[in-house]
């Protein structure tokens, strides 16, 4: 039985976000509310739905190319929703 594209992206999402979930049980550091999940969860799986779409439709060659633009893109929006490097009204700013 194959396994669908969108289950791995899912398990991968979920592997990452039980990261913060299991510090937030031994420390005080970490402080995530549902919104930090939904938010960081719905960016992870936009991320590799995207990554699934565009790498279906461009050669191979440009795929490397893809995967660092979409993590550039990913990590700049992480950031700017953690800490506002920005500056722009999604982060509080």
């Amino acid at each position: 039985m194959k396994t669908r594209p969108i289950t791995w992206i899912v398990l991968v999402t979920a592997l990452i976000l039980s990261v913060p979930l299991v510090a937030m049980q031994f420390t005080d550091e970490v402080q995530w509310g549902f919104a930090d999940f939904a938010i960081i969860g719905s960016l992870l799986i936009g991320t590799g739905a995207a990554y699934e779409l565009l790498a279906a439709r461009i050669n191979a060659t440009y795929r490397p190319l893809v995967v660092i633009a979409l993590l550039i893109a990913l990590l700049l929006a992480w950031a700017e929703l953690a800490v506002g490097i920005f500056g722009t009204p999604f982060a509080g700013s």
